[in-house]
């Protein structure tokens, strides 16, 4: 599969709505994870990431102007032990929950489908990351759960796993396929691309490669192998 340029990749496509990063740094040292939210209507678009627990969840950047909550609001990053849940909407919880009552990755997704926002039905696009600290070492799962074609009539459910990343490297995964009425799911498998740069350059490179006029929040967390230890940046375009 061909490796691509996250910054080409973000920089050509105006809208991919949500999307999700994982891979190894270049060193081979770090764990990396990012996630971001973009939005078209003033709704989506008067959001903010603050930290909660050892994740982050959204918030609204003026309460005054909330209208519909429901598929907004949500915590998109969440920590359970040595695994870390990076997804788009409150799937999260129930991967969190699904753990801690036994159920694998993949089992805890089965109760949920795609997003109820006809006619677009958003994929739900999760991942989860586990770090070893004692093998020095780390994996990581991509999740999506989408529409058949846009027919709402059947879920079509895709989970792919990555053991021992390569350094350097990491998949990328995003609601929208580009701009478009409806919006059009994303096809495919995770795109393999190239992960660059300690924690503020990538940062950088992620948000100055997001379309100016839609992006809204980013989320980057990148976690030592072997310490289990992390660092995170919060970038919110409303401020």
């Amino acid at each position: 599969m061909e490796i691509r340029s996250l910054a080409k990749e973000l920089s050509e496509n105006a809208y991919p709505g949500r999307g999700i990063v994982v891979g190894c740094s270049e060193d081979g040292k770090k764990a990396v994870m990012a996630y971001f939210i973009m939005g078209r209507s003033s709704n989506s678009r008067n959001r903010i990431f603050v930290e909660h627990e050892e994740g982050i969840r959204t918030e609204a950047f003026d309460p005054s102007k909330l209208e519909d909550p429901s598929l907004i609001i949500y915590a998109p990053v969440r920590v359970l032990g040595n695994k870390t849940i990076v997804t788009n909407g409150d799937q999260t919880d129930t991967i969190f929950d699904g753990l801690l009552n036994g159920a694998s990755f993949e089992q805890s997704l089965r109760c949920r489908e795609f997003e109820p926002d006809a006619p677009n039905y958003t994929p739900r696009i999760s991942s989860i990351v586990r770090v070893d600290p004692d093998r020095k070492q780390f994996r990581y799962a991509i999740s999506i759960l989408k529409s058949a074609d846009g027919n709402p009539d059947s879920c079509h459910r895709f989970t792919f796993g990555y053991k021992i990343p390569l350094k350097g490297e990491g998949h990328f995964i995003h609601t929208y396929m580009h701009d478009g009425n409806p919006l059009p799911s994303f096809e495919g498998e995770p795109k393999k691309v190239k992960i660059e740069g300690d924690i503020d350059s990538f940062t950088n490179m992620l948000w100055e490669n997001l379309n100016e006029e839609n992006k809204v929040s980013l989320f980057v967390r990148y976690t030592d192998i072997e310490t289990g230890k992390y660092e995170t940046r919060i970038v919110n375009k409303n401020k």
